[in-house]
C-alpha cells in the first residue's frame, strides 16, 4: 500500500498490499505546499530531515476501511510488528515511518 500524494489530496493506493509502505508526492510539489497536506489529510507529519513521513495507524485504518479483505487487520499487524522491530513505529507506536518519493512520471 502506499500513498498518492497530489497538490489537492491523498489516496490510499492497493490497501491490501502491505509489503511496500511508503508516499508519492509530484517532484515540484515545495516542502510547505506538501505540509499543507498532509496535515489536511491528517496523513500526520513530516520529519525534520525530510524524505519520511510519519502517518497515524488509526489514518491508514481509516482510509483502508471498506477496501481491504477480511485478514487485513492481521496482515496490517504483522507489517507494524515488522516496523518496529526495525524502530519505524513511533515512541509511542501510533505511527509507522513512510518513505517518502518523488512520483515517476
Amino acid at each position: 500500500m502506499y500513498f498518492r500524494i497530489s497538490s489537492q489530496s491523498v489516496e490510499l493506493i492497493e490497501p491490501d498490499d502491505v509489503t511496500s509502505f511508503h508516499a508519492v508526492c509530484p517532484a515540484g510539489l515545495g516542502h510547505g505546499a506538501l505540509a499543507e497536506i498532509v496535515q489536511k489529510e491528517d496523513l500526520g507529519e513530516i520529519l525534520p530531515a525530510g524524505g519520511h513521513l510519519m502517518v497515524p495507524l488509526g489514518t491508514v485504518r481509516r482510509m483502508a476501511a471498506g477496501r481491504v479483505g477480511p485478514d487485513w487487520e492481521q496482515k496490517f499487524d504483522a507489517m507494524v510488528a515488522y516496523a518496529a522491530r526495525k524502530r519505524w513505529l513511533s515512541e509511542d507506536g501510533t505511527k509507522v515511518r513512510a518513505h517518502l518519493e518523488a512520483e515517476r512520471v
